[in-house]
């Protein structure tokens, strides 16, 4: 892991970027002398761990006392994506403006971007437990497709917070009753980009005993700010 920028935040926060590889992340850290727990953030497929929503939640966290790490997996953010997945996310925004069936067209990209990233990001978690200033247990908070794959993969992640999403692929709809940490699952009412039926058949197929779930009224970006808060309630539980 090489750091190729620092800067210390107007919150207390440390913030650095980092190169693992191929892969480019983002470290929060709190100015700390004890080594804290970690929380993996993961935004949702494509997207930038530079977005604005993401580093809100990044910054906050370690403000409270956690280093939260984010990277760009293969597909997401400036890295290359293929011509399948360009065309891909092409064809589900005409059918889903189109109002058509997005299942088949959902499953061709988000499943293999899933695959691809779960390596890169034990890959990185292997390399932040070996800081000095990191010291477990670990967090997941996040894309609910890639959170799922991780928290049956990843025996370090202790516990768990999902952004409801009902467009799971059909393997990690399966692989969720294999998720036996506590988790917190997030569900926006009115999510115009994910099915409501499906979030709520998802929860019951986790297989943790511990689960909670919020509803909110509003669409897919409108979580209120509190729940922020009372996630980080929630990691203080089960990671401090």
């Amino acid at each position: 892991m090489r750091f190729t920028s620092e800067q210390r935040l107007d919150d207390g926060v440390v913030e650095r970027e980092f190169t693992l590889g191929e892969i480019p992340g983002t470290l929060w850290t709190p100015e700390s002398a004890v080594p804290v727990p970690l929380i993996l953030m993961a935004h949702n497929n494509g997207l930038p761990k530079g977005e604005p929503r993401l580093v809100a939640r990044a910054r906050h966290s370690a403000a409270h006392g956690y280093a939260v790490a984010s990277i760009d997996a293969l597909g997401c953010g400036d890295r290359p994506r293929s011509a399948a997945a360009v065309q891909a996310r092409a064809d589900l925004r005409r059918a889903m403006q189109a109002g058509e069936p997005v299942d088949e067209i959902f499953e061709s990209f988000i499943g293999p971007l899933v695959d691809n990233a779960v390596p890169e990001w034990r890959t990185t978690l292997d390399a932040l437990l070996s800081l000095p200033e990191i010291g477990g247990p670990v967090g997941y908070s996040g894309w609910t497709a890639l959170g799922i794959r991780l928290a049956v993969a990843e025996p370090r992640i202790a516990a768990a917070g999902f952004f409801a999403g009902g467009y799971v692929p059909l393997a990690q709809r399966e692989e969720a009753r294999q998720v036996t940490i506590p988790l917190l699952f997030l569900l926006q009412w009115d999510d115009e980009g994910n099915p409501r039926q499906r979030a709520l058949d998802l929860f019951d197929a986790f297989g943790t005993k511990e689960k909670t779930m919020h509803a909110n009224l509003g669409g897919h970006t409108g979580t209120p700010w509190f729940e922020k808060e009372d996630g980080d309630r929630f990691f203080g539980r089960h990671l401090k």
